[in-house]
């Protein structure tokens, strides 16, 4: 199935986005912000950006270094403390795939499940982007119905939002192998996927739990 997936791309949503698209992708901003101001950026960067990965010299301790960055080694041949210095990591991909089969449109009586992924990923969206991260989108059903290439900025992330919100769908049911495989052949290095689906698989679990592996 996966060979015929670049031939079923859904159109893109050519006109400009209605008021309510536009509406509800700044309610989104707003809420999703809310979260990066308060702990979630910094959160985001202490998991996949970390401390560094290169390291780079040994310096002599300064006030206000971490303890944790002590090379005991060193400091106990020198007879006074030094810490290892690293260099900052190169920028992360974030790619978010999004399942858009029908069962996403529902929900509880008060959000569907597709508005709730909106507000997470628009959350990550914003992270990636704050810590000067590309970000791109992968919408799927049992096809690709919609790709955006990774860009940085603030108003990549919107955009990001308005096309998930945008974007009908296709395709009803949902081949999350297929998914995988492609992003995989998308990005092969320095990229972290964020995978959104209700997992309502019936029996294709099989086939996911390959192509998980194989990511």
């Amino acid at each position: 199935m996966i060979r015929s997936w670049r031939k079923q791309v859904a159109e893109p949503p050519t006109e400009p986005a209605s008021k309510e698209i536009l509406g509800r992708v700044r309610r989104i901003e707003l809420r999703a912000r809310g979260l990066v101001d308060s702990r979630f950026s910094g959160e985001y960067h202490s998991v996949f950006k970390g401390q560094g990965i290169e390291f780079a010299e040994v310096r002599e301790y300064q006030p206000g270094d971490e303890v944790r960055t002590i090379d005991w080694n060193v400091t106990a041949r020198l007879g006074h403390p030094y810490v290892k210095r690293y260099v900052e990591e190169r920028e992360l991909t974030i790619l978010l795939v999004v399942d858009l089969s029908g069962s996403q449109q529902w929900g509880t009586r008060g959000r569907l499940k597709s508005e709730l992924v909106a507000e997470v990923a628009a959350t990550l969206a914003l992270s990636a982007t704050r810590n000067n991260d590309r970000v791109a989108l992968l919408l799927v059903s049992d096809r690709v119905e919609w790709f955006v290439p990774p860009r940085k900025g603030r108003r990549h992330a919107l955009r990001l939002i308005r096309d998930l919100l945008a974007v009908r769908p296709v395709g009803q049911g949902t081949d999350l192998a297929g998914a995988l495989d492609y992003a995989g052949r998308l990005f092969r290095s320095r990229s972290v996927v964020f995978l959104f689906s209700d997992f309502i698989l019936g029996d294709g679990w099989d086939a996911f739990g390959k192509s998980l592996s194989r990511t």
